[in-house]
């Protein structure tokens, strides 16, 4: 049984069932990282982009459990997180590696009364040398859209990023031992 389904849900990357997976998978194919991200933001291949903030960021933000200071979100796509959480006791920064996801974003927060917390830059995670450290990191399903190959370096950037007393949240899925990606099956010890 495959571990997806032993928590109760169905493998939800298979690409039988899932048609946007499967073009999005084809648009990031033989391209750059940067240019197939790009391409799928441009055709609206975006099946990870809810519409809204994740359920688990806003409780834990009501609940008053989220730290202060400065958060990172990396892969942030349209930006809906990093709306959420910026305020004037914490500065977001969201990164994203695809221009046109960083464009949504900007034009999605542009007008809300906490665009002077946050800010949006187009950036590789992975090449990335901010002048400073964060207080928290918050990965909504981007560990999972990486290559495999790249987990560890993923864990080293995150260390060097984050504060020696900050907080790394995360949201990994898909649990599953699928083939391709992204995302990429993630097991329970990764």
């Amino acid at each position: 049984m495959a571990p997806a389904q032993v928590l109760g849900h169905p493998p939800p990357y298979a690409p039988s069932e899932n048609p946007s997976i499967v073009a999005t998978r084809e648009k990031l194919q033989d391209t750059t990282p940067s240019d197939g991200w790009d391409r799928c933001w441009e055709k609206g291949l975006t099946p990870w982009d809810v519409g809204y903030a994740q359920p688990v960021i806003l409780h834990l933000l009501q609940s008053g459990t989220l730290p202060n200071g400065t958060a990172l979100i990396p892969g942030c796509g349209s930006g809906y997180d990093v709306v959420a959480i910026a305020s004037p006791e914490r500065f977001v920064v969201g990164i994203d590696i695809a221009e046109n996801a960083i464009k949504r974003a900007k034009e999605l927060s542009a007008s809300l009364p906490n665009a002077n917390c946050l800010e949006f830059l187009k950036e590789d995670f992975f090449a990335w040398k901010p002048a400073e450290q964060f207080d928290l990191i918050f990965d909504y399903t981007f560990f999972a859209a990486v290559d495999p190959s790249l987990r560890p370096a993923w864990g080293n950037k995150v260390a060097e990023l984050l504060k020696p007393d900050g907080e790394l949240i995360t949201l990994i899925s898909p649990i599953s031992d699928h083939v391709g990606g992204p995302p990429y099956g993630v097991s329970v010890a990764e």
